[in-house]
């Protein structure tokens, strides 16, 4: 017998988001029911569990900060928190507050359909289970799309093939192999060194190389985290008021500091190579103009490329890993030992500017360079991020418009970053146009539940059965986005990112992210509900 169930809200996603969804909801008098693909809580950081796998934001602000009783029980073991720690969190944190009993695990959704006159959303799953509620929020995730790469003849490879999206749970013994990788954005840059002092050599296909920030990660010193569990109020405040939701050290925040330096354009060539000698990378990249005017971000890639060869030995090898795009365009990586790693006998960069892949075969990676036999290949390749997840599920709005070709046409458009217009009932947490991108996401999630649940309960207590965005709203917060960062390096033609969709083949190019900083976005919100939720249409 096919399962149909009629709840006061259906959630998508069982990660960070929602987790937090589930709860919130449930606080608020609901009867929710989260639909889960996974066969376990964890969401991205449990998929993505490749060796090297760790967040950028250091674990004590990358958590929730809604439950005290969490926040003191929970112990964690390192500044920034490697994958296995996360997702051993989520757990401890689906079973204090009970969540499970709500979750519907192995339930895949491949469609939603709004009914204008019952003002019901029906989700439809591969199992052909049907759910019904008034309200979705979809909390499906910002990278969890990953990017299938296209090449001939990946089926006919004799070894084994590896994808870093969907990393098996079972140990991966990689010793005394020959490994290729494939991408060296965030992942490949964490995974590279992580797996190069236990193959017996490693190949790098280098598509576009990277900028990376170098970071020590160190085990909290005894008595450290106690110390800082004590002022989680304090730290928590300082997270609520800084533009990234990360007041402590992160690849963001210091990327926000650097705003505040001396511009490089008016630099002396004494002080850039002052700069690079007492700070390496980071004093190439550490001015206050390269985020803003192309020829200063052309210097400081420039200046980048003599920092990387300072580092890595093989002059071509250097060059061939010095970035060319401007630095801020793309997610900043955090860097332990990663241009150190070129330095091992065992491991060889092809810079795939020079020659591209021509195919997969049997024996390994055929290239125009030359040819590379592999007993495993690892596929490092990207998300088709913030829009992805939502395309790939059959979503109808009203007179049955879809959100895959609406987007696909019109681009990533949304209102606040929380709703789409055409789509009623239909809460995003964090779509386009929200701080996902520039932020933490857990702290900007954790608005946007909030937010939501707040809506929901106004809706229901003034009889509204809907609420959708209005197209002009939305068209006028894109055009604000926009406006932000058009003064800046980040939208320059020569940048491809997921923050923008350029990684993606044929998808609508926008900068997708808010950057006006979460307090601001935070209060834009909050004054949009005070006001009677100006720029949707409740009915």
């Amino acid at each position: 017998m096919v399962f149909r169930g009629r709840f006061d809200a259906i959630v998508i996603g069982a990660g960070f988001s929602g987790l937090y969804a589930l709860h919130r909801l449930r606080e608020l008098g609901l009867r929710p029911v989260v639909v889960e693909r996974a066969d376990k809580v964890g969401g991205t950081w449990l998929f993505n569990r490749y060796p090297g796998a760790r967040c950028d934001i250091e674990s004590i602000e990358y958590s929730y900060s809604f439950s005290d009783e969490i926040q003191q029980e929970w112990v964690w073991t390192e500044t920034m928190a490697a994958q296995p720690e996360i997702e051993a969190y989520l757990n401890f944190v689906a079973d204090r507050l009970d969540l499970r009993r709500d979750i519907r695990f192995n339930t895949a959704v491949t469609s939603m359909t709004f009914d204008e006159h019952t003002a019901t959303w029906t989700v439809k799953t591969e199992a052909g289970e049907e759910f019904s509620a008034p309200f979705v929020v979809a909390a499906s995730g910002i990278l969890s799309a990953p990017l299938e790469p296209d090449i001939p003849g990946m089926d006919t490879f004799a070894g084994t093939s590896l994808f870093t999206s969907r990393w098996p749970r079972h140990d991966v013994d990689l010793a005394g192999k020959r490994v290729g990788v494939i991408g060296t954005g965030s992942t490949g840059v964490q995974l590279i060194p992580a797996v190069a002092k236990d193959v017996e050599h490693l190949t790098v296909f280098q598509r576009s190389p990277a900028y990376t920030l170098p970071w020590q990660v160190r085990a909290f010193e005894p008595g450290e985290f106690d110390e800082m569990k004590a002022n989680y109020g304090e730290i928590r405040a300082a997270q609520r008021e800084h533009p990234i939701g990360a007041a402590r050290l992160s690849a963001f925040s210091v990327m926000f500091q650097m705003m505040a330096n001396p511009p490089l354009k008016t630099a002396s060539r004494e002080d850039q190579v002052r700069a690079v000698e007492q700070n390496g990378i980071m004093g190439a990249l550490s001015w206050g103009d390269v985020f803003f005017d192309i020829e200063s971000s052309e210097m400081a890639a420039k200046l980048y490329g003599e920092a990387v060869g300072r580092i890595v030995s093989d002059p071509d090898t250097a060059a061939s890993l010095s970035s060319t795009h401007p630095f801020g365009c793309k997610r900043p990586i955090i860097d332990q030992g990663y241009y150190e790693t070129f330095n091992r006998d065992n491991v060889t960069l092809v810079d795939l500017r020079k020659g591209p892949i021509r195919a997969v075969a049997p024996t390994g990676i055929e290239t125009e360079q030359g040819s590379y036999d592999l007993d495993v290949i690892i596929y490092a390749t990207g998300f088709d991020a913030m829009t992805g997840a939502l395309s790939r599920i059959d979503i109808r709005g009203r007179d049955g418009m879809s959100l895959k070709d609406f987007w696909a046409t019109d681009g990533p458009l949304c209102y606040l970053g929380l709703a789409v217009a055409g789509f009623p009932n239909l809460f995003i947490v964090q779509a386009p146009g929200s701080p996902a991108p520039a932020s933490n996401f857990v702290a900007a999630l954790e608005q946007h539940v909030e937010w939501i649940g707040d809506c929901i309960s106004h809706l229901r207590t003034n009889d509204y059965q809907t609420i959708e965005a209005l197209p002009d709203a939305q068209r006028e917060w894109i055009e604000h986005i926009t406006s932000l960062v058009a003064p800046t390096v980040l939208v320059h033609p020569s940048c491809n990112s997921w923050y923008n969709g350029g990684n993606v083949p044929g998808k609508q190019r926008m900068y997708m992210g808010y950057t006006g900083g979460i307090p601001e976005y935070r209060r834009r919100c909050d004054e949009v509900a005070e006001a009677g939720y100006t720029g949707f249409k409740l009915a």
